[in-house]
């Protein structure tokens, strides 16, 4: 599943080509993805101006004038640029033709994602619950530790509940906790201020690097382009159970926590 620095990086990746632009059509060839696609979209958005794109969390936000499209990528979903009028391929779901002659096309083989329309996307229902950025302002080690108090669920499932840090998918949680030294079974409630201080840290740091190096080459992501993220170059932990540690040179571990795959090494997290 596409995670924040795969939808920052296609978020990115679009930006320049659709801000600013005239949106001429909409298409919907199949509206029956996770949510049904919103009934007369291009009545709404025929003849408005996109002033610019969002994200916050894993959703993506294309605002006008009257409303923004909010677009998740679901499961296998990818938005690409193409010329406007070039032939859809199997799954190529909806698109938007731009004032530019270009096409944002949005392409999901296993229909888990949506595009929804809002007049107030910071208030809908999917949105408006969301934890704070984990590369925003609001974003702490303090935070986490105030609110991890009391909890008995595994630091893993803490830092990837939506509603408390937004963004932070099973791939970043593991290396995030690689990264600071602490094994992702750990109650939240048992972690002290100053190892939350190194974890939070370690999500900014890891999220970052995933954005800057284009996302993780996972199962069906690609950016905006079609190219394949190169992240999982770099993964230290998820996916490696039974090879070597990069660090220390123990076995790296697979275990089972809350119905996800986690990683570990058994010496370097504690």
């Amino acid at each position: 599943m596409p995670e924040l620095p795969e939808v920052e990086t296609t978020r990115r990746g679009i930006s320049p080509h659709i801000e600013g632009q005239n949106v001429l059509e909409v298409i919907v060839r199949q509206g029956r993805l996770r949510w049904p696609v919103t009934r007369g979209l291009n009545q709404k958005l025929s003849g408005q101006v996109i002033r610019r794109t969002e994200r916050r969390g894993k959703y993506l936000l294309i605002e006008t004038g009257n409303g923004s499209l909010i677009i998740h990528l679901g499961m296998s979903g990818s938005l690409r640029i193409v010329e406007a009028g070039a032939a859809p391929r199997k799954h190529d779901h909806v698109d938007l033709v731009l004032g530019n002659g270009k096409c944002l096309r949005f392409h999901d083989p296993r229909r888990f994602g949506a595009i929804l329309w809002s007049r107030t996307p910071l208030r809908h229902e999917l949105i408006r619950g969301l934890g704070p950025e984990p590369l925003g302002e609001d974003f702490n080690g303090d935070y986490l530790f105030r609110l991890s108090r009391g909890r008995k669920l595994a630091v893993k499932n803490f830092i990837m509940d939506s509603h408390v840090v937004v963004g932070v998918g099973n791939i970043y949680a593991s290396e995030s906790l690689f990264m600071a030294g602490i094994r992702p079974g750990v109650a939240a409630g048992r972690i002290s201020r100053a190892r939350y201080e190194a974890l939070a840290t370690a999500i900014m740091t890891v999220l970052d690097r995933a954005i800057r190096e284009g996302g993780t080459t996972l199962r069906d992501f690609v950016r905006e382009d079609g190219q394949p993220g190169y992240f999982a170059q770099s993964l230290n932990v998820y996916g490696r159970d039974g090879q070597p540690c990069r660090t220390c040179g123990a076995v790296i571990r697979k275990k089972t926590i809350g119905q996800r795959s986690s990683y570990y090494c058994p010496d370097c997290q504690q």
